[in-house]
């Protein structure tokens, strides 16, 4: 028998409140699509770069990842469609720098946190 065929929760309540709160289908496909952006080591190298630094052009970004840029053009491609890094230019120069509106929650968690996280489990001796 499955959730949808049972006659009767066990927790009306809670049912209800998973249900009112729980994201779309939609909305939850958007958010995975978003989040697998970030499962890239190009893409998140890129990320953290930004977060430390006020903005940096291809090149910069090339040399201070020690990538070729266009492993560098391609990723910023992705990450700026999907609206977690801006341009600007400057003459000839186009500078990236995260989203203004980049969630300050995923920047602080994600990008700072949970680096700190695995360093530790790495570090820890009973691995």
């Amino acid at each position: 028998m499955t959730g949808a065929e049972r006659a009767a929760p066990v927790n009306a309540h809670a049912v209800a409140q998973a249900q009112e709160r729980v994201p779309s289908t939609e909305d939850i496909s958007r958010l995975t699509g978003l989040l697998s952006l970030m499962t890239d080591p190009v893409r998140l190298r890129i990320l953290y770069a930004l977060d430390v630094s006020d903005e940096l052009c291809v090149g910069d970004l090339a040399i201070a990842l020690d990538l070729n840029e266009d492993q560098v053009t391609y990723a910023l491609r992705l990450l700026r469609t999907a609206g977690l890094v801006h341009t600007r230019r400057q003459g000839r120069v186009v500078f990236n720098r995260l989203a203004t509106d980049f969630p300050e929650p995923l920047r602080e968690h994600c990008l700072r946190r949970l680096v700190e996280l695995t360093r530790r489990v790495s570090e820890s001796p009973d691995l």
